[in-house]
């Protein structure tokens, strides 16, 4: 966890690698780890029979990990490098997925195989302070800014990969290689489902192996804690200031409040494209939903963000953000028309993805800008900007868990009639958000 923004970068080298060889590959294996924990495993669960509201609830659990790290990022600060934790937690993590692969071929492995999960999830999350810690203090100012679209697209491929390209294999493999009925949901399933972890495992070694022979060490950042009293101390420093802000719980409940209906359809959109059109859902196979929804939909989600970064930098975030609510929410409504007429055209369904997926992206922008230039700045910026991230993720972790519980509970057409109206505080919150620092102003 960096507790301010100047840090000691040590001086460039000839033998110092080129950031593009290790901060496309870092972003990456990051988001692959994150979406094969929070998001893939959910749709590995409905393929193996288990019902909607499980399903999602086990997948959301594993978010809790990403939420909280602000918590023990500190603790990362005081021992080794930062590239030496990268490496091992991603080398264990390789190792986790391994051990996936073996416990689902036990009777009853469900406990097991979610306290493995668990495991991994905060390795996952040690990973990313790490990591981010390579990028902050390995690069000066201007290289961040260089590099920011490079690692910003980076991790968005993770996506594209696990949700789109790996979702698609599993059905390709339950299908073809296992001869297995891609309409029937159950315990067939798990043979597909160890050889895509298998995979996973692989990629995550081989990047370990990589980072070793390419990332930097990373810099200690200024007022790193030398002993478990100074990180305490930190830790809770920070809080107090944090809550010290002026406006602090309007900018919580916007941190909290702006990305609702997303949380909401995480789970339930994957689901609603797989369920059989008698329960309400499209009955798009696993190829057909990595297709549709983890890739045109995450290509769309990157244009999305594209175009918002530049209509944002164009006219200014203050007099732009109640629009970008309005991107982020009503294109839900695609969801809802699907579930009425549940159209056969996969052309059809692909389009009320993307709709939905290329608003989302082009209206999150200024979710992120909002949290940097006005959550954020004072004497613990990124500290306070990764509190504002774990609420977003508390956010997507308690919509997700009750999602599939409420889906059922009010079926596909009611649910997102529902998702609808859940959007209207984020409206609110919008409206009356604070400003209190010029753009671009990041610090005090």
């Amino acid at each position: 966890m960096i507790t301010e923004t100047e840090v000691n970068i040590p001086p460039a080298s000839p033998a110092r690698k080129s950031p593009l060889f290790w901060v496309p590959t870092t972003y990456f294996t990051m988001a692959l780890a994150y979406m094969m924990l929070t998001n893939v495993s959910a749709i590995m669960f409905k393929n193996m029979g288990m019902d909607n509201g499980k399903a999602a609830e086990y997948a959301s659990y594993l978010i809790l990990a990403y939420t909280i790290k602000p918590l023990f990022a500190s603790f990362v600060e005081m021992y080794k490098t930062k590239k030496f934790f990268v490496i091992c937690t991603q080398l264990i993590i390789a190792v986790g997925f391994v051990g996936v692969t073996l416990v689902m071929s036990l009777p009853n492995y469900m406990l097991i195989l979610m306290s493995l999960f668990w495991v991994i999830s905060f390795l996952g999350a040690t990973q990313d302070i790490a990591a981010d810690g390579v990028y902050v203090t390995s690069l000066n100012s201007k290289a961040q800014s260089l590099y920011c679209g490079i690692q910003s697209l980076s991790w968005n491929i993770g996506p594209i990969v696990a949700a789109g390209g790996l979702v698609y294999l599993s059905g390709k493999l339950h299908t073809d290689f296992f001869h297995h009925d891609p309409k029937v949901f159950g315990a067939d399933w798990v043979d597909a489902w160890r050889i895509i972890f298998l995979i996973v495992a692989g990629v995550m070694a081989l990047m370990a192996a990589w980072h070793l022979r390419t990332m930097p060490d990373g810099a200690k950042a200024e007022n790193t804690p030398t002993n478990m009293s100074e990180a305490l101390f930190i830790l809770r420093d920070s809080f107090v200031t944090f809550f010290q802000k002026r406006d602090v719980w309007l900018m919580i409940a916007f941190a909290f409040l702006f990305r609702l209906s997303i949380g909401f359809l995480e789970k339930i959109g994957p689901f609603f494209m797989v369920d059989p059109v008698s329960k309400g859902g499209l009955g798009l196979s696993n190829e057909m939903l990595g297709l549709t929804y983890g890739t045109y939909g995450l290509i769309a989600v990157l244009l999305g963000s594209l175009l918002g970064g530049w209509f944002v930098a164009k006219r200014g975030l203050q007099p732009t953000l109640f629009i970008l609510c309005c991107a982020v929410n009503i294109p839900n409504a695609s969801f809802l028309v699907m579930s009425i007429f549940q159209p056969e055209s996969l052309w059809l369904i692909t389009a009320g993805v993307a709709i939905e997926k290329f608003f989302f992206g082009f209206g999150s922008v200024g979710f992120m800008i909002y949290l940097m230039q006005q959550l954020a700045p004072g004497k613990y910026t990124t500290t306070h900007y990764a509190f504002g991230t774990g609420l977003m993720g508390l956010c997507m972790m308690v919509t997700g868990v009750i999602s599939g519980h409420l889906q059922q509970l009010l079926g596909y057409t009611n649910y997102f009639i529902f998702v609808m109206l859940a959007t209207i505080p984020s409206f609110a919150v919008c409206w009356f958000a604070p400003f209190h620092h010029k753009e671009g102003q990041t610090e005090n």
